[in-house]
């Protein structure tokens, strides 16, 4: 029976389908949860109800979004969280640029839009090479048809929320995991390499041919890591 209890936090417009494979191949180490990340529109209110509903103590992992709640989660309890994954996220705050971009993107969500939205989004959230794989897309897709407008405003909401996590790094004590896609566009491997570089105990990964979403376009070599990291020694 697994002893290690794991939480993971989704991206932005992502469900637990963003870790279907993660959660079959990681399924002998530990028992998993998937929070539910849509429900506040600050990412303080975010990562409190992560909490509310997580294990006393537990493993965390979070991509894009996902390790913005996990940063804030960290802020607010860090003695419950073991060991720390964040995959293809950012530790600094919104830039001007992209809170107007997001402001954009809210009003076609609110105006009925969201599919125009999520297909903008598309070709920036995988690797090149995968932006006309259709089964992926289909995944994609389904996640965004289960996210549903209302979801997403409250998301970009709290993503804009979130206060730069950068001045905090030195102070995470966990064994952390660093993973980014090589062709991440949306947050690059130079984000990754700022955390890791922020974060005394942590190993940074990078993915080969892989964008955004790493965990569904690169599963194997994704899986592989994180089973690293849950059986290394803390």
């Amino acid at each position: 029976m697994p002893q290690t209890d794991l939480v993971f936090v989704p991206g932005l417009l992502c469900t637990a389908e963003l870790y279907r494979d993660q959660i079959a191949g990681l399924a002998d180490l530990a028992r998993i949860t998937v929070a539910d990340h849509g429900g506040a529109e600050t990412i303080g209110a975010v990562a409190a109800s992560v909490l509310a509903a997580a294990p006393a103590r537990f493993a965390l992992c979070g991509l894009s979004m996902g390790g913005y709640v996990a940063f804030e989660m960290l802020r607010q309890a860090p003695e419950r969280i073991e060991r720390l994954a964040l995959l293809d996220t950012s530790a600094a705050a919104d830039t001007p640029p992209q809170t107007a971009a997001r402001h954009e993107r809210i009003a076609l969500a609110e105006a009925g839009r969201l599919a125009e939205v999520a297909a903008a989004l598309w070709p920036n959230f995988v690797h090149a090479s995968r932006v006309g794989d259709a089964a992926l897309r289909a995944r994609y897709d389904a996640m965004v048809a289960e996210t549903g407008a209302a979801r997403f405003v409250r998301q970009m909401r709290a993503i804009m929320s979130r206060p730069d996590s950068r001045p905090g790094l030195g102070e995470i004590a966990q064994q952390t995991l660093v993973l980014v896609g090589d062709a991440d566009r949306v947050t690059p491997p130079a984000e990754a390499q700022v955390i890791a570089d922020g974060i005394a105990f942590s190993r940074l990964t990078t993915i080969a041919a892989c964008g955004h979403l790493s965990t569904m376009e690169r599963p194997e070599a994704v899986t592989a890591a994180l089973r690293q990291w849950l059986t290394a020694a803390a």
